[in-house]
């Protein structure tokens, strides 16, 4: 191993220990004990472990300023994630950069890069769809560059995060289908790579499996939606076409949930007599649509919030204080309306 690639990382790697348990010691904090820093030490000086000075000074010189780098502006839920960060970031003096990846990881890697040269205080991510490197983000963790991700979020990486419960909203979701008797539910799952797919896919089997319902592969898309009507229009017709069609669909987004309205629709069927629909977010315009969404309502003012406080407390850490990544789960809420209520 190479001096100058030599880290805290390194140090706690080989030790089986905490970074921050790492950097504790060599700063001989308190709680650590004579034991542990002289180990810690011993090592260190072995290794030639030396502070990384550029991420030092960079930590130190700051710019009053937050980065925030999401997958797309026009996705209401992310408006109002916006709307949040600001509130919170304003308030404690902070202006506030927002770049979109537009779904693509080279954007974002670009975005990624762009938010550094600019020098800002840290940084704020929610990954688009195509993210599976996360290269980008281990550099600027490296660096020292104070990260927190929302919604979807990078499990490689050991920093703050703040989610829904995406599990227990997605149960909630086909839990309330399955009691307005809608018995064979269908499931736009989307992309597959994103860990709130995963979740909401394990939150549809799981009340599926509680009601006695069986899971069945063939009512589920796996497709990427891209937030459009029509692809979720078209797959929802060819659901509708199986021997044996699905009468209810819980949708990953509320565009999403939109097209399989309008597939069921134009098979003529009605709604919510003959066809159920659930749908995700809790867009504006889902109490504008006939009949109107039921959907999860993912609070994503108070995302941006709880995400905004996480990184400026990271950011206004004093140089002795270690910050513990933690994980906030907000809890979502079921908004019932015509789509789905039959009773």
């Amino acid at each position: 191993m190479k001096s100058s690639q030599v880290t805290i990382k390194d140090i706690a790697r080989e030790l089986g220990i905490s970074p921050s348990t790492v950097s504790r010691a060599l700063k001989d904090h308190p709680d650590i004990s004579p034991e542990t820093k002289k180990v810690v030490t011993e090592l260190a000086e072995k290794l030639n472990y030396q502070p990384n000075s550029i991420a030092l000074s960079l930590r130190h010189s700051k710019s009053n300023t937050i980065g925030v780098i999401i997958p797309q502006v026009v996705h209401w839920f992310f408006s109002t994630v916006i709307s949040g960060i600001e509130d919170i970031a304003y308030g404690a003096g902070y202006s506030v950069i927002v770049s979109q990846s537009n779904e693509s990881y080279d954007k974002e890697v670009m975005d990624t890069k762009a938010l550094f040269n600019n020098r800002v205080d840290g940084i704020l991510i929610s990954m688009s769809r195509e993210t599976t490197r996360y290269d980008h983000f281990e550099s600027l963790h490296s660096r020292g560059i104070p990260m927190v991700f929302f919604d979807r979020v990078c499990d490689a990486i050991n920093t703050s995060k703040v989610i829904v419960d995406d599990h227990g909203a997605a149960y909630d979701a086909t839990k309330h289908l399955i009691d307005q008797k809608f018995d064979r539910i269908a499931h736009l799952a989307g992309a597959t790579n994103l860990a709130i797919g995963e979740q909401r896919l394990e939150g549809y089997k799981a009340a599926l499996k509680e009601s006695g319902l069986p899971f069945r592969e063939e009512y589920v898309v796996y497709e990427n939606l891209a937030d459009k009507v029509e692809p979720a229009k078209k797959l929802t017709l060819k659901l509708l076409e199986l021997n044996e069609p699905p009468n209810a669909v819980f949708a990953s987004n509320d565009i999403s949930a939109i097209g399989a309205m309008q597939a069921a629709k134009q098979k003529g069927f009605t709604i919510p007599e003959d066809f159920g629909v659930v749908g995700f977010s809790n867009w504006g315009f889902t109490e504008l649509t006939e009949p109107t969404l039921s959907t999860i309502d993912q609070r994503g003012f108070e995302m941006g919030q709880e995400a905004a406080r996480l990184l400026i407390k990271e950011i206004e850490a004093s140089e002795d204080e270690i910050i513990e990544p933690i994980t906030k789960t907000l809890e979502t809420e079921l908004i019932i309306r015509r789509s789905s209520r039959r009773r």
